[in-house]
């Protein structure tokens, strides 16, 4: 991992590890390993965090998630792709990310209790503060993701006798 600024697992090593300790918590819980990949996507999504979004699409690709639901996950609302245990765990990431302006309505956290044990639930907010934690790091200590090896290759105009496509 690259980062500009400084590298918390160089700088406070058992506070890192802490942190991995909360991670592997999280793996051992019992939540499906595709929520968790999902609500850290989301999460990163929401705080803008590239190293996080690379990082975590990767890993839910190499898990079995399909493109089509990473690349709708911004509009999870409005797609069906999602099961509602899924949806559930989705509003609830949205509410606690943004916790400064939702305050985890009782609404959003009705609709969990009809998905998720207690114990799920706190181990999804444990998953939420965690992957909040980890954006928070990334973004601030400006941890840079991999480039892939291949080139960007610019598209050719589109020639005006081409006929258009239907979008």
């Amino acid at each position: 991992m690259q980062a500009e600024r400084l590298k918390p697992a160089d700088v406070a090593p058992e506070g890192y590890k802490a942190v991995l300790g909360v991670e592997a918590y999280i793996r051992r819980s019992g939540l499906e390993h595709s929520l968790i990949e999902l609500v850290k996507m989301r999460a990163s999504q929401i705080n803008g965090c590239a190293f996080c979004l690379d990082k975590h699409s990767k890993d839910a690709r190499a898990n079995g998630e399909s493109e089509q639901r990473l690349y709708l996950l911004d509009a999870w609302h409005e797609s069906s792709l999602y099961s509602p245990r899924e949806r559930t765990a989705l509003a609830w990431t949205e509410a606690v990310t943004r916790i400064d302006r939702t305050h985890a309505p009782d609404a959003d956290y009705a609709a969990l209790r009809q998905h998720f044990s207690d114990k799920e639930i706190v181990d999804l907010t444990f998953l939420v503060g965690l992957i909040n934690l980890w954006n928070r790091l990334a973004v601030s200590m400006r941890y840079a993701h991999p480039v892939d090896a291949a080139p960007i290759v610019d598209a050719a105009p589109i020639s005006a006798s081409a006929p258009a496509s239907a979008s």
